[in-house]
């Protein structure tokens, strides 16, 4: 039985054609229940591995981690380990492998070399890639030596201060493969930002299940419940873009519309407003000013701090827009800081899959505003970007200390993960709320479907 089409939320509807907050035409994924075993089957896994991981753009990490030539960090992704280094010619991205007999190159996370050294038999390799010495060169027949023995390059590209690899010999071009409009990163400055922490941890399930968690805000008023009283979870727009990016708006300073009083301005409304700049002892107004306060204080107070938020919209100033990038990035945009989530596959286990974060601020010294409390910044971190920190690891039931919110939900992954092996689960029924979830899942098969 056909069913009347649901209406979607739109933010602002007086947005102008050419604003990213202009709400997108809507794209039709269907209604199709899709086979329950792809979140725990292993050979399900591994052609994700040949045809997803191998080929598509992939977030390897930030250009202001690799500041002077030698610098370099390790990107993980499954089995695969990558090299990614700042070069005399600029960045790039080897295999970490040695072209002798295949020993991994680097153990260190980040560091400066501009020569890594094979541990097992000391052949060497400038930083861009080329041979420079074979241990006992004599002892090797020319016809050996003559093989591929520089370092294995991987497509490498920046966007917006970000650094993407792509392992596929042909890849579409970056632009195309993350399917943003133009400029809808740019407008953040994340190239400004620095990493003021940065946590690596296990949880007990599949990496689409963490996606998923993290596409939709229809589990919040369940697993949050103490978001209700400063965060629209029903006031979400939801945007579908090409190449399985996508996009939920939403907007922070309003009280949830499943809460019972809307005009109480709550302490947590209070402390939105005196991190705004604005005295909540002084404010008139109900909760439902708040967030225009916030808007406005923000854009007056910009340039006293050194903020450029010229290419923000007044609703970016507020709200979050949390950000999808196909395959396993979600990067929560705000106009403070921005959190950059990778759901990373386990290298051998489908039903476990690491969380990967990185909170990214501008520089501030101690006179200058300090970002939000509700970004969960561990007290005491140093804020000022003269320290790029090392990522913290945590193992399954670890505490990382992300906070409730995060505490809550991986708690709660193990738990999906698990039911859905019953008999009794049949496979996943996604609402309107859950649009970015189905749309995800379509680019995952469109891939799949393009590999076999």
């Amino acid at each position: 039985m056909a069913t009347e089409p649901i209406k979607q939320m739109v933010i602002n509807p007086d947005a102008p054609a050419d604003s990213l907050e202009r709400k997108q035409a809507h794209i039709d994924n269907g209604v199709e229940v899709l086979n329950k075993e792809r979140y725990f089957d292993r050979e399900f896994m591994q052609r994700e591995a040949d045809n997803v991981w191998a080929k598509a753009w992939l977030l390897a990490g930030l250009v202001s981690d690799l500041p002077t030539v030698g610098d370099y960090f390790i990107f993980d992704v499954g089995l695969e380990s990558i090299i990614v280094t700042r070069t005399k010619e600029g960045i790039g991205a080897f295999y970490n492998v040695c072209s002798h007999r295949g020993c991994r190159l680097v153990k260190a996370e980040r560091g400066n070399r501009k020569v890594f050294v094979c541990p097992f038999h000391s052949w060497s390799f400038n930083n861009d890639g080329s041979l420079r010495h074979v241990t006992d060169s004599e002892t090797f027949r020319s016809e050996v030596l003559c093989n591929n023995i520089d370092l294995e390059a991987v497509n490498c590209e920046e966007q917006a201060g970000i650094i993407f690899i792509n392992m596929s010999e042909n890849p579409p071009p970056l632009e195309q493969g993350l399917g943003l409009p133009v400029g809808y990163l740019e407008a953040y400055n994340i190239d400004r930002m620095k990493v003021v922490r940065h946590v690596s941890s296990e949880w007990a399930a599949n990496w689409k299940i963490g996606v998923e968690a993290f596409y939709e805000c229809y589990h919040l008023h369940a697993v949050h419940p103490e978001t209700r009283g400063v965060m629209g979870d029903l006031n979400v727009q939801y945007d579908l873009y090409p190449a399985g990016a996508s996009r939920m708006i939403v907007p922070l300073g309003q009280p949830s519309p499943r809460a019972g009083d809307q005009e109480s301005v709550n302490e947590g409304l209070q402390g939105m407003l005196q991190e705004a700049g604005v005295d909540p002892d002084s404010f008139v107004g109900t909760a439902r000013d708040v967030r225009r306060a916030i808007q406005l204080s923000k854009r007056a107070r910009a340039e006293e701090l050194g903020l450029d938020y010229s290419r923000l919209e007044d609703g970016q100033l507020s709200d979050s827009w949390a950000t999808g990038l196909f395959p396993n990035v979600q990067i929560g945009c705000h106009p403070e800081g921005v959190f950059i989530m990778r759901f990373l596959p386990h290298p051998s286990d489908p039903e476990k899959f690491y969380y990967d974060t990185m909170t990214l601020t501008f520089p501030v010294k101690e006179t200058e505003a300090k970002p939000p409390a509700w970004m969960g910044i561990p007290e005491g971190t140093d804020l000022t970007g003269q320290a790029r920190p090392d990522c913290e690891h945590f193992g399954i039931g670890e505490d990382a200390n992300l906070g409730l919110v995060l505490s809550q939900d991986s708690d709660l992954l193990p738990i999906v993960q698990r039911g859905l092996h019953s008999r009794g689960f049949k496979g996943e029924l996604w609402g309107e709320q859950e649009q970015r979830i189905r749309h995800f899942h379509t680019e995952l098969d469109r891939y799949l479907v393009a590999g076999d």
